[in-house]
Parts: C-alpha cells; sequence; structure tokens
C-alpha cells in the first residue's frame, strides 16, 4: 500500500499535472469505485476545473472550482497517470477523467480496492477514514506531548499504535519497520513502556525517514509508480524492511522477520531488544 511519500509524491505530480484542467467526460468502468453513486460522482465533476490537489494522511483530497471536493484513497494498488487520449486504456484502467485540452487522467487499479467519494468542499473530513485521522507526522502537528500523552494509554505493541492511522497518519508497514530500527525500538515493545527519551527520538526519526523518502520520490517495493509512471528510488535506503537474514547495517545481526498486526515486521533482534518492565 503506498503509504505517506509515495502518496505525497503522487499528489507533487498530479499538482504540476492536471492543476488548472477542466473535466469535458468521465468514463466509469467498475462504478464500486466511485461514491455515492456513479451518477452523482460523474454529475458532479463533469465540467469542474481541478484548482488544488491535496494530501491528508493517506488520502488524496482534490478541489475543484463550484466548492465540489474528491477524496481518493489508492489502497493497495491504486495509480494515476497522464496519458493522450489517443492512447490505449489498459485492462485495470477502471476511472478515466477526459480533459478539454486532449488528455485524460486515468485511475488503474489491479485490485480494484481503491475508492473515490465527491462530497461538497468542507465536507472531506466526513468521509470515513478522515473522520478518526491522527495528526501529520510534521514537527508541527505531531508533538511530543502528544506521543507521550497518547502512548502511556495504551499498552498494545508500538508497531501497532504507528500502524494505527488514527494515532499517527500517513505511517504503513515498510517506513514503521524503518523508524523502529532508527529509534532502536523492538515493534512488539508495549507502547505504555518506552520512556520519554526514545519518544523523542522516535518522533525525529519519523521526521528524517519520511523526509527523505519523500525527496526520493517514495518507495517502490511492488507496483507503485508516480503520476508520471516513474518508479521511486528510496527501496535502496531501506535497513530492516525485507532484507530477512541480511546482516543488520549497525551490528550485523542477521534481521528476523516476525509478525505484528497480521504485517510481516523486520527488525534487529540485537539493536532491538523487547525491553521487560521499560519505564
Amino acid at each position: 500500500m503506498p503509504e505517506l511519500p509515495e502518496v505525497e509524491t503522487v499528489r507533487r505530480g498530479l499538482e504540476a499535472l492536471v492543476v488548472g484542467k477542466q473535466i469535458q467526460k468521465i468514463d466509469v468502468y467498475y462504478p464500486k469505485m466511485v461514491l455515492p453513486s456513479e451518477e452523482i460522482f460523474v454529475k458532479s465533476l463533469t465540467g469542474k476545473k481541478i484548482v488544488a490537489i491535496k494530501r491528508r494522511g493517506k488520502y488524496l483530497l482534490f478541489h475543484f472550482d463550484q466548492g465540489i471536493a474528491m477524496v481518493s484513497h489508492l489502497r493497495m494498488e491504486g495509480k494515476y497517470a497522464i496519458h493522450d487520449h489517443e492512447t490505449p486504456l489498459n485492462k485495470h484502467d477502471h476511472v478515466v477523467f477526459e480533459f478539454t485540452d486532449g488528455t485524460e487522467l486515468r485511475y488503474n487499479d489491479t485490485r480494484k480496492f481503491g475508492r473515490m467519494v465527491v462530497v461538497p468542499e468542507g465536507e472531506e473530513y466526513t468521509v470515513a477514514g478522515l473522520k478518526t485521522i491522527g495528526p501529520e507526522p510534521t514537527p508541527q502537528s505531531l508533538s511530543v506531548d502528544y506521543l507521550a500523552t497518547t502512548m502511556k494509554k495504551h499498552h498494545k505493541a508500538i508497531k501497532s499504535f504507528l500502524l494505527d492511522q488514527s494515532m499517527v497518519a500517513g505511517l504503513g508497514n515498510i517506513y514503521c519497520d524503518e523508524v523502529l530500527w532508527l529509534a532502536k525500538i523492538h515493534p512488539l515493545q508495549p507502547t505504555n513502556t518506552i520512556p520519554l527519551g526514545k519518544i523523542v527520538t522516535l518522533r525525529q526519526k519519523i521526521f528524517d525517514e519520511l523526509e527523505l523518502a519523500i525527496r526520493a520520490k517514495g518507495t517502490t517495493v511492488f507496483s507503485y509508480l508516480d503520476a508520471s509512471g516513474h518508479a521511486g528510488s528510496f527501496q535502496n535506503q531501506l535497513h530492516v524492511y525485507q532484507r530477512t537474514g541480511l546482516p543488520c547495517e549497525r551490528c550485523g545481526t542477521p534481521i528476523e522477520r516476525i509478525k505484528v498486526a497480521q504485517r510481516g515486521t523486520h527488525f534487529c533482534p540485537h539493536c532491538q531488544k523487547l525491553v521487560a518492565g521499560e519505564k
């Protein structure tokens, strides 16, 4: 699933490619993908001009003129790309926005999990997922006080906490593994046992890692591509994710893989020790 750096990279690419363009026609080939219904979706957006594209966590927020917004979640395999009208459709192109200049924005999704929801501008946060979303992982939004106070209330594993979008927005499997390795915290460490010093370190590592990943235009492990059809390069800078059995870059201990919150989880058993009763 694209995480914050990948979604932000897509947002920046789309901002450069489609803001200012007017929709002439919309073809929906998988009606379940658009909400509240295909008819309302097409009617609401046809003739509208894209005026801005923003991001909240892993969600893209398209803003149109005349007070209309569209919330888009890429889920596992979703991707947007710009094509000329003459370019043949891919069999996994499920929603096509045709612009008045002859270009098209196509949404491609092999698993068909992605969703687009049209709402009046200002009601984006009534959409499921955005209703309960946690703070953005930025220095301005994610404070030490918030993390310390919230983490003390939870007994679950720190990786489960970080994956919970109502706690912190935007982090997924890849970047959770990476920031926990950077902060030297075991992914199963109970959240309420992590001392303040480690919380401060973890917070900063989140900021640092996401900034580096955005600079590298995201991580392409499976099928992620940006809006121009290019892969990211941050997979070349990963320390533990999908490196099972390879030596830890810090200590040489083989990286191990376990399951946390039903997710494959990678860590160094030497650098990231599970500490009983840590306060």
